[in-house]
């Protein structure tokens, strides 16, 4: 039977050769031979590449199991987040110590030997220069640890993975599954996030992308996190317990910002932002070693140093504001003080203050700015001891003795949980909201995108304080 087949196509070909010639007939012939190596080239493997294919999926067979893949998700991306926090202490504080301890009282000094009016100095060197030198201090390390993390991971083939893991979960919100990657980059930058919103194709979807972009914690509003959950939630568990305690508030508030992206993400796509949810085809990439010395340059110049300068040139005039507002006054009260009194009573309803409702007005230029300001501010109206001067921002070394003020200021357990809440909901920094503009060349979706978060922000801690007020 073999032999048959085998003479049957060799009579067909020298048929083919007869009717066609024989130079066209051995041109067809090579061709199909080039093709055919060609598929086997493709179709075959070596024993190397096929030990390769069964571990890349073994891998895959658990980072995107429906058991393991959420779990797993969260761990590497708390994982990131702790390695950024941790890491950047040091060089903050030593960016600190360099630009605020020692540069500081040197441009006071050199003012002062010049003769340079108390009014220019304060708001030059005051005002401007500590609200840029906070920024640099408290920015410029987590993101240049958490850009080359985030990016060394995209390299390595994870984060298609976790695009494929949340895929399902963002069509049901009507939004893409690729916002899965620009979520996870908003937890380094918003501004940046914005900017990653450029993989998704669907104009309708990435529009969606970028109004809630702000919902996950960006590196700047970390601190204040960390810091108001360690005096205040930490203090109400045994001190065993406390970091525990601290740690999980913060989660908390980081996965219910989550859930605010798939929330908000679904009422858009079912009102103003109605269409279908396009599908696309999410090819997951071998698992390779990132490229090291490339990643971190790339991310350092495309995406940290971008980032920062955007934010140095808005929060240059946030000092600016909070030293005159501090400085220039109104009768026989600062603009600032009236500012505060006149927002006390707001801020009640809302769980809150005056002191940290202006914060977040003049600081909308930068969230590393808002800690430094509440403090000032706190000292400001209630004349405790501290600080360095009316609209000179500043923090303490500790973390009780920033406690001690913020107690002293009338601060309570629902004053530290209601800020939390404000911090993850309320209107983008000026670097973002810029970004938005940018990026959607829209004045229309750029205002929803800044004023939707403050109205939740306004709204949740509203409902927080009246059903807490009741029970306790």
């Amino acid at each position: 039977m073999k032999n048959k087949n085998i003479e049957h196509i060799i009579s067909l070909s020298n048929d083919l050769r007869w009717q066609i010639g024989d130079e066209f007939h051995d041109n067809l012939a090579e061709g199909i031979y080039a093709d055919a190596a060609e598929i086997v080239k493709d179709a075959v493997h070596k024993k190397d590449q096929i030990n390769k294919l069964r571990i890349d999926a073994r891998i895959d067979k658990i980072i995107t199991s429906k058991t393991w893949g959420f779990p797993l998700m969260f761990l590497i991306l708390a994982l990131v987040l702790w390695l950024t926090i941790i890491g950047a202490n040091y060089p903050s504080s030593m960016l600190a110590g360099l630009l605020l301890d020692t540069l500081h009282p040197a441009l006071k000094g050199l003012a002062s030997t010049i003769g340079m009016p108390w009014w220019l100095d304060g708001f030059l060197i005051d005002g401007v220069y500590l609200a840029v030198a906070w920024v640099i201090a408290v920015m410029l390390p987590p993101m240049a640890i958490f850009f080359p993390l985030f990016t060394l991971l995209e390299d390595f083939g994870y984060l298609p993975r976790v695009a494929f893991n949340l895929d399902h979960l963002f069509k049901l919100s009507g939004a893409h599954g690729k916002q899965a990657l620009t979520m996870s980059m908003g937890f380094g930058c918003n501004a940046a996030g914005v900017v990653a919103t450029r993989i998704i194709d669907s104009p309708r979807e990435r529009l969606i992308a970028i109004i809630t972009n702000n919902f996950s914690l960006c590196n700047g509003r970390w601190p204040t996190q960390i810091l108001i959950a360690t005096i205040f939630i930490g203090a109400v568990v045994p001190t065993a317990f406390s970091g525990i305690a601290s740690l999980g508030a913060v989660i908390g508030i980081a996965i219910l910002g989550i859930f605010f992206m798939f929330l908000v993400s679904w009422a858009l796509s079912k009102t103003v932002l109605k269409g279908e949810v396009s599908t696309f085809n999410l090819e997951l990439p071998p698992y390779r070693p990132p490229r090291f010395w490339k990643t971190i340059y790339t991310s350092l110049i495309d995406r940290t140093i971008i980032v920062l300068w955007r934010a140095i040139v808005f929060a240059a005039p946030a000092g600016a504001v909070i030293w005159l507002i501090s400085n220039v006054y109104l009768g026989d009260q600062s603009i600032a003080a009236w500012l505060i009194h006149s927002l006390d009573g707001f801020g009640f309803l809302l769980g809150l203050n005056g002191v940290i409702l202006v914060a977040y007005i003049v600081a909308i230029p930068a969230n590393e700015i808002v800690i430094p300001t509440i403090l000032m501010l706190t000292v400001l109206v209630t004349g405790i001891d501290g600080g360095a001067g009316a609209g000179v921002m500043f923090e303490l070394d500790s973390v009780s003795a920033t406690g001690d003020v913020l107690k002293a200021g009338g601060w309570t357990l629902l004053t530290a949980v209601n800020l939390m809440l404000f911090s993850l909901l309320h209107n983008p920094c000026s670097t973002t909201i810029y970004t938005i503009y940018k990026e959607t060349k829209s004045l229309k979706w750029t205002t929803v995108a800044s004023i939707l978060p403050v109205i939740m922000g306004f709204v949740v801690t509203f409902l927080v304080a009246q059903i807490w007020r009741l029970l306790i």
